[in-house]
């Protein structure tokens, strides 16, 4: 019951923001047209597919766009992207309104939120083939027995670092089966001194709670619990806050630059823009952050993973493919997702940059044809199965406001308005509130 009022206030929050826009923000082609499913002739059904991310997805989204519409001569398919940063903004307003496009492109911690103001199709209900995607990573998009999000691959988080700036300023490159998060700090002090302060050893980390989840399950805590409830300590969140500040003006950039490399996004990162040697990404970002840079990245473990009992990092649907409930043509986008999930020729243009496929025989297509970079972020995620045992719990409704929450209070903390502790004291009280 309580889940049923949060989910309430929030709906009629986002309806508020709705009447507060004279349209739906970049959204004005969803909802697709009202031909009927499956017209023949001239006359094509217009469905619009939503997604996030870097240039280099754009461009190779345009051209499964392409190769799905050659298949299905009958099918428009309407692109809508945009930055991570805007993209949920620009959704909820157009769930509000009535406007999501057909098929929507969903991250883990919106899934359950979207799923429980039924907003999304049930996908296997649509008889979505699901047959060649291990039930693991179908239960990744299911709540009570319905799969409300295939998804688009796995990927872990980890150090994304420029070989040539440690090779440059003789900065030898940790052994990340050992390194411990004392060599870390001490491994992004030593790039910054040893260059002059031509780079910055480490991009900020904590503007964003994916870290910490890292760091709190190396202590045996967990961010969200099975039941909800946040689960990491104040204690934990005042380390990892008070690492961050103790890196600023030495290993990593001050809080002025920090904020705004963080708002440059994958292109604008220390590694990618040559200014610095270090920051945390998603393996299958390699490709875009090695083609920006202009030379080849690599990516290591998280610190910290042998100095504790347990592990902190997890595999993490990239991304999750979802249906609108409110969708003119079902059916068609139900094809769509197939063809994206389902099909070599997809997989073949996609290849990692949405995770490593799910679907088997698609995985087996994409392997022999990956670039140096794709092959390094693959054979990474591969060198974790066996190490990584478990899973994170299914964010809880409300969870999507992390990313705001965690940006905001990091900023207070980098700038020194509150310390680390009352950073963490804040963090747990708004994250509480906003998944009760």
């Amino acid at each position: 019951m309580k889940a049923n009022t949060k989910v309430a206030i929030r709906t009629r929050r986002i309806a508020a923001a709705a009447a507060a826009s004279a349209l739906v923000l970049g959204l004005a082609a969803c909802g697709s047209d009202d031909k009927a499913p499956g017209a023949a002739g001239d006359d094509k059904v217009n469905i619009t597919f939503a997604w996030w991310g870097s240039d280099t997805r754009h461009e190779v989204t345009q051209k499964v766009i392409a190769e799905f519409e050659k298949k299905h001569p009958n099918i428009k398919v309407t692109p809508d992207y945009t930055s991570w940063d805007s993209y949920f903004e620009k959704l909820n307003v157009a769930a509000a309104g009535g406007n999501l496009p057909d098929v929507i492109t969903q991250e883990e911690r919106f899934l359950t939120e979207y799923a429980t103001r039924d907003l999304l199709l049930d996908l296997k209900g649509l008889g979505l083939d699901t047959a060649k995607i291990d039930s693991t990573i179908l239960d990744s998009g299911s709540i009570d027995g319905k799969l409300y999000g295939v998804a688009t691959g796995i990927n872990v988080h980890g150090v994304v670092i420029d070989p040539e700036i440690f090779k440059e300023v003789g900065v030898a490159i940790p052994d990340d089966t050992k390194w411990t998060w004392d060599d870390y700090v001490a491994t992004a002090n030593e790039i910054s001194e040893k260059s002059g302060g031509k780079y910055y050893g480490v991009q900020n980390y904590s503007f964003n709670e994916v870290v910490l989840k890292i760091v709190a399950r190396q202590k045996g805590e967990e961010v969200f619990t099975k039941d909800g409830k946040i689960g990491v300590s104040e204690a934990t969140v005042t380390e990892w806050f008070q690492r961050s500040v103790d890196l600023l003006g030495k290993g990593s950039p001050d809080a002025s630059v920090s904020t705004e490399v963080q708002g440059a996004g994958v292109e604008g990162s220390l590694p990618a823009s040559g200014k610095g040697a270090m920051a945390w990404f998603w393996s299958n970002q390699l490709p875009a952050i090695s083609k920006a840079a202009g030379r080849p990245m690599a990516i290591l473990r998280a610190p910290g993973e042998s100095q504790f009992t347990r592990g902190g990092q997890f595999f993490k649907p990239s991304m999750f493919y979802s249906a609108s409930a409110k969708s003119k043509h079902p059916e068609e986008a139900k094809l769509f997702i197939d063809f994206l999930i389902n099909s070599e020729e997809a997989g073949k243009l996609i290849l990692t940059d949405r995770g490593l496929p799910g679907n088997t025989d698609v995985r087996a297509a994409v392997v022999p044809l990956l670039g140096e970079a794709d092959t390094l972020g693959a054979d990474f995620v591969s060198g974790l199965e066996g190490v990584i045992k478990d899973g994170t719990p299914v964010p809880p409704v409300g969870s999507g406001k992390a990313t705001e929450i965690t940006g905001r209070v990091n900023s207070d903390v980098l700038f020194g308005n509150i310390t680390p502790a009352e950073g963490a004291k804040r963090w747990i009280e708004e994250m509480t509130a906003a998944t009760s």
